[in-house]
């Protein structure tokens, strides 16, 4: 972990250095509103206001989703879904938190009853952006059950070993994936249970879809500590191959407060699209548990490959108000002639997963009127540092430490004396040495 953190660093020699900020919230632009933070007043009071207190047991399915649910129901929340999902062929699906409630109860029972998995036994999920992959998502929670979300890129050999590496009870997925997964289930003596999201049946296989017409729609929470393991993670085996790594119900279901209400700067009012492959950890970050602290909807276009035009069309199209994407999907959305689009509800972008160039910044803002909040993080943590709404963003800058971590740069004379590990306590601020 500490070498991909190094090779970061190497590419963000000034990251941390601090960054000048009045004492009011600077306007970037013309229009105030896609500068001045919705949650914050400046950077200082991001810091003195972030309290984050983790109780002795949490659920993020009971806790946060059901609760919004009660806010939609009282009317103390804005009319926006909770979901809302398109394929670009005219077919759309909007879920209020109440109907994502009614359905992934239903699919907990499918969980529970009919695959027979118990609290704490792990479901790989592989699918691509289709609604079903969200409604797995609150399932696993309720459940209890380890959600082990994977790229649909994944290869026959790919899925054997995460399989057989994490002991996995159920796998999830759809046609294409299938016979793959037939070919290689001899060999994995724990799975036990093959559910596919498909129109059609498959020999072998549970019908998803089917399942969940019969499956009924009361199911009660099951009351998870805050510590349990909640949800395993796959890394890209850049350096040798890829390792698990564990999240509990709190370090994403809390933890990501930091990205939905700083970062993000969401709240119930906005709409979140992000682009990121369903199979890593960003995907969890932008497209569950940080818009839905905060009450947002999460927006999702199906599309089975990057396709700038029908990104630019969706932006211009929807009401999407903060839109995440890589640095790469970035560069090649400035490439288009984007003179004829207008994208007047959208307000804040953001990007992460790689270093984002000067130059694609800037053609973003000279196309948009709108500035790239660049963020860094990993798999095995929430937002470290980032650039948050109201600051001068520096050239080659990544920001300032997220509230949650108090973030040292140490040369490599100093790895000695953090005995090369990241310290984490118990709770925030965690204190993390990064070396370059």
């Amino acid at each position: 972990m500490l070498a991909h953190v190094t090779m970061k660093m190497l590419r963000h020699a000034k990251c941390f250095q601090r960054l000048p900020i009045s004492g009011s919230v600077r306007a970037l632009h013309k229009d105030n509103r896609t500068a001045t933070p919705q949650n914050f007043f400046n950077y200082e009071s991001m810091k003195q206001d972030f309290k984050l207190e983790i109780p002795e047991y949490f659920n993020f399915a009971n806790d946060v989703l059901d609760q919004w649910t009660d806010k939609e129901k009282a009317g103390k929340k804005p009319s926006n879904p909770a979901f809302w999902w398109i394929n670009g062929k005219g077919e759309e699906v909007k879920w209020s938190f109440e109907e994502l409630g009614f359905l992934s109860r239903k699919l907990a029972n499918v969980l529970s009853e009919a695959c027979s998995l118990q609290r704490g036994d792990r479901v790989i999920l592989i699918l691509p952006r289709v609604p079903e992959w969200w409604l797995t998502n609150v399932a696993c929670l309720r459940t209890g059950t380890v959600l082990i979300p994977g790229t649909t890129q994944l290869t026959q050999k790919d899925i054997l070993y995460r399989l057989q590496s994490s002991k996995a009870k159920c796998i999830i997925t759809n046609d294409i994936l299938a016979p793959a997964i037939d070919a290689i289930a001899p060999k994995c003596e724990n799975l036990h249970s093959k559910l596919i999201v498909s129109q059609n049946s498959r020999e072998g296989w549970g019908n998803l879809k089917e399942m969940m017409k019969h499956a009924s729609d009361s199911h009660t929470c099951v009351k998870t500590k805050h510590n349990e393991m909640m949800a395993i993670f796959f890394t890209s085996g850049t350096s040798g191959s890829p390792k698990m790594t564990g999240h509990t119900h709190s370090s994403f279901g809390l933890g990501l407060s930091v990205n939905g209400r700083f970062w993000l700067d969401l709240t119930p009012s906005d709409v979140m699209w992000n682009t990121s492959d369903t199979g890593w950890a960003k995907s969890a970050w932008s497209s569950v548990f940080s818009p839905w602290i905060q009450g947002a909807c999460v927006f999702t276009h199906y599309l089975p490959r990057f396709e700038p035009t029908s990104i630019l069309q969706t932006l211009s199209k929807y009401p999407i108000t903060v839109f995440c994407s890589a640095p790469t999907a970035y560069r090649m959305l400035v490439q288009n002639d984007m003179t004829s689009y207008k994208f007047e509800s959208l307000k804040h972008c953001v990007s992460a997963g790689e270093p984002i160039t000067t130059d694609v910044t800037e053609q973003w803002r000279n196309k948009t009127g709108l500035d790239i909040y660049e963020g860094y993080g990993q798999t095995e943590t929430v937002l470290i540092c980032g650039n948050f709404k109201g600051m001068k963003i520096k050239p080659g800058s990544m920001g300032k430490p997220s509230p949650a971590f108090d973030v040292k740069v140490c040369t490599s004379s100093s790895r000695r004396m953090f005995n090369n590990s990241i310290i984490l306590p118990t709770s925030p601020p965690y204190k993390l040495s990064l070396f370059c």
